[in-house]
């Protein structure tokens, strides 16, 4: 016979492996340093720049 499966407990296991599983990506995402913001906000200004550098004039 197989053994009895509890499905409150099975359910609540799966809900804690996706809340961790989110919770790792939205680290990934936001769990940088102040050096790795300043240097991301530093190539996008350098980037938005340079696009501005290459824009026409419309007039």
């Amino acid at each position: 016979m197989a053994k009895p499966v509890n499905l409150r407990a099975a359910r609540k296991a799966r809900e804690r492996q996706e809340r961790r599983a989110e919770a790792d990506q939205n680290a990934a995402r936001h769990g940088r340093t102040k050096e790795q913001k300043k240097l991301e906000e530093t190539q996008a200004e350098q980037a938005r720049s340079r696009l501005d550098a290459h824009r026409r004039d419309k007039t």
